[in-house]
């Protein structure tokens, strides 16, 4: 039960879509099959300091989430662990993420996670979540870094195509989270949780969520050009643009929990797509 409840802290399940970005990154970088020993080494290290993040963030959040019924039934939240145990969980991962990176990869690529960690435990979840709708959007730069390390720790530097990848997904990331918070947002008003579904109108809401679908879109082709990749990628990239556009269309026309939710799940199809298709054109080119 124990152990089991030190995996929940580390919610596995959104470190494995920061991996899906962390692994595109690294063939990108390499320009081919990578080493398999930094891969490993970057994923492990990666899975460690987003573990750790979430942990100090459930840490952090521990009261509102008794008031949500999303997270109600988080390990601290049922009394699974203690608070002490959390903090000492928390920061031994982040001590060993940072050292992996350190051994096995780079200075920049271990600056670059510790930058990481830092912006989602405090600028995120300390500083902005309970005091800007738009906490989502300068908050999720910690979840566009996996970009940023994947490329530090193959070329110890930040090309453009990182920065356009990494921007990319800073604009996918409002609109991927909106469209969950639409379907929750009782739940974030119950726990005083400023998202912009809970204090905007959902016309605004569907507005800023439009504006950053398109530049993400448009980050999307900027990405293929820079890594030089196969000119067929923009072919898929318009396909998958499709897909993305439709479930937004479908939100904006219906204005449902449940197109919303469909939204939700599509943008995480999109990215992944996106991201194996990085992949294979890097090894195709």
């Amino acid at each position: 039960m124990k152990f089991k409840a030190y995996l929940d802290l580390m919610k596995l399940r959104v470190v494995e879509l920061l991996l899906i970005t962390t692994v595109p990154s690294i063939f990108l970088a390499s320009g081919g099959w990578p080493s398999i020993k930094l891969t490993l080494a970057t994923l492990i290290g990666g899975t460690l300091a987003a573990g750790s993040s979430n942990a100090f963030n459930m840490l952090i959040e521990k009261e509102s989430d008794k008031l949500m019924q999303r997270t109600a039934k988080r390990p601290l939240s049922q009394g699974l662990v203690t608070e002490t145990e959390v903090f000492l969980f928390a920061s031994l991962l982040a001590i060993i993420s940072l050292v992996i990176f350190r051994i096995f990869t780079n200075t920049l690529a271990m600056v670059l996670t510790a930058a990481a960690i830092t912006i989602y435990v405090l600028i995120y979840s300390i500083l902005l979540k309970r005091r800007t709708a738009q906490n989502i959007v300068w908050g999720g730069i910690a979840g566009c870094m996996p970009v940023l390390i994947g490329f530090a720790a193959v070329k110890n530097s930040l090309p453009v195509a990182a920065w356009s990848f990494f921007l990319l997904i800073f604009f996918w990331t409002p609109p991927h989270f909106w469209a969950l918070a639409i379907k929750y947002k009782k739940d974030y008003a119950a726990a005083g949780i400023p998202m912009l579904p809970v204090v905007a109108p959902i016309k605004n809401v569907l507005g800023q969520m439009w504006f950053h679908t398109i530049f993400m879109l448009v980050f999307s082709y900027i990405t293929i050009y820079c890594a030089k990749l196969p000119i067929w990628l923009y072919l898929i990239g318009f396909l998958l643009s499709l897909l993305f556009l439709g479930q937004m269309l479908m939100v904006t026309k219906n204005k449902r929990d449940q197109d919303a939710m469909r939204l939700f799940h599509g943008s995480i199809t999109y990215l992944t797509l996106y991201s194996l298709f990085l992949v294979v054109g890097t090894l195709v080119k």
